[in-house]
């Protein structure tokens, strides 16, 4: 039951980190990680700005604890935009070959999820949640943590499958 109250929060959060991933990679050109992290924060808050509406759910946000994960992620991000940016090539699926072996791309992917998780884990644990949803904490990091590395195998194998 709570959960079906929680899918509109957790649709807002996946939009916001869509966002998030979009500025990283849009970012590849610049090296401006303050700049990039300060853009995260401003949808953040707008994110904030609209969860607030929800009855059971109170944010704040405890940067301290969020940022060095997010930095590892969004660097990390960057890094793989830049590499598949190099050349030009046509289409994701040629550039992604091109530059990773399958199992590193795996691993890159399953390492960029992980990241998520925790990045997710420290947002949840800046909310105030009604006791009745406090309990979905531990399941949602677990279930995303357990999902990474299936979504992961499952879109390398999708990448690579033609080179079989």
């Amino acid at each position: 039951m709570a959960a079906a109250h929680l899918e509109p929060l957790l649709a807002l959060n996946v939009e916001k980190e869509v966002r998030k991933d979009a500025l990283a990679i849009r970012s590849v050109s610049t090296n401006d990680m303050h700049e990039l992290l300060q853009q995260a924060r401003e949808i953040d808050r707008e994110f904030v700005a609209r969860v607030e509406r929800f009855p059971l759910v109170r944010v704040g946000i405890r940067y301290q604890d969020i940022e060095p994960v997010r930095r590892r992620r969004m660097e990390r991000l960057r890094a793989a935009a830049a590499a598949l940016l190099e050349r030009p090539w046509r289409g994701i699926r040629p550039a992604v070959r091109a530059r990773y072996a399958e199992a590193e791309f795996e691993a890159l992917l399953r390492e960029h999820l992980r990241l998520y998780a925790c990045e997710v884990d420290a947002l949840n644990r800046s909310m105030r949640l009604a006791a009745l949803i406090t309990p979905l904490r531990k399941r949602l990091r677990k279930t995303m943590e357990e999902q990474a590395s299936a979504l992961a195998r499952d879109v390398a194998r999708l990448l690579y499958a033609a080179m079989r």
